[in-house]
């Protein structure tokens, strides 16, 4: 017998179960990326507190693609919520430059820790929330939510039980422009652990995903390995590359980058390429 996957949660339910989460608080701070989750997380936050009494507060470090962060702006701007973009520098840290399974422990770390230090007092917030969903709880790769633990932040789409669908299809009847979005974890997810992060490597990634979408690629990654880069596309871009004018023009972009070969990873996209692999040898 085939299960049928359950019903998403319809508008109207999620923004009471939300709203239940943020009973009582007065000024909420949403750690916000423009992802699908964090601005779902903003778009109900804003209808049951009122827009005025949220802030999004957008981290801006070198691990965040140009992209991105024109994308996050436009979002909180279609909600009507002001954007406060906090200067991170987790780059400073050893930690994270060692690039182990836990650096999105440091990286979320730093951005609370900052955060705490004068911004939310600043700003008169009296919590901070961040979008981790239901499904985002089960996976065992997602270290950045100790630090959510350690600083007391809010977790209320998980709380209320919405998966990764029904923030999605809660997206979708908000009519929210990321409603589709794939998801866009930060650059350093491009380099192999215990290889260094630096804003040079970071650099070179953003220029040649900025470059391949341009050429009208779709979701995709550079993964930085020296002088390779490897590209992981969506299927249909495996094939769209394979043949001329555009596999020359790929070619260009991504040396054009700084990297002086480039590689196609028949795989395509794998999520959690570098870190899941880790991650499972350790709890075996």
């Amino acid at each position: 017998m085939t299960d049928l996957a359950a019903p998403a949660v319809p508008l109207a339910q999620a923004t009471e179960r939300v709203a239940a989460e943020l009973a009582g608080i007065e000024r909420l701070g949403v750690a916000f990326s423009g992802g699908v989750d964090s601005s779902v997380l903003l778009a109900l936050a804003a209808r049951v507190l009122g827009a005025d009494r949220v802030v999004a507060l957008l981290g801006v470090s070198p691990s965040l693609a140009a992209t991105e962060r024109r994308a996050a702006h436009a979002v909180a701007d279609q909600l009507g919520v002001a954007v406060v973009e906090v200067e991170t520098k987790e780059g400073d840290r050893a930690a994270y430059r060692a690039n182990g399974p836990d650096r999105c422990y440091h990286c979320k770390d730093e951005l609370f820790a900052t955060i705490d230090a004068g911004l939310a007092p600043s700003l008169g917030l009296d919590a901070i929330a961040y979008g981790e969903n239901a499904d985002d709880v089960l996976r065992p790769d997602r270290p950045g939510a100790r630090a959510a633990t350690e600083h007391g932040v809010l977790r209320p789409l998980a709380a209320a039980g919405l998966t990764k669908a029904d923030v999605r299809a809660v997206a979708r009847e908000l009519g929210l422009t990321v409603a589709d979005k794939p998801a866009s974890p930060c650059l350093a997810s491009r380099i192999p652990h215990f290889e260094e992060v630096t804003p040079d490597k970071l650099a070179q990634i953003d220029r040649a995903e900025e470059a391949l979408r341009e050429l009208g690629l779709g979701d995709l990654r550079v993964r930085h390995h020296g002088d390779i880069a490897r590209l992981e596309l969506a299927a249909d871009d495996l094939v769209r590359i394979a043949a001329d004018p555009v596999r020359g023009e790929v070619l260009r972009a991504v040396r054009a980058a700084g990297f002086r070969y480039v590689t196609l990873d028949l795989a395509g996209l794998q999520s959690g390429a570098f870190t899941l692999p880790l991650v499972a040898v350790s709890h075996d």
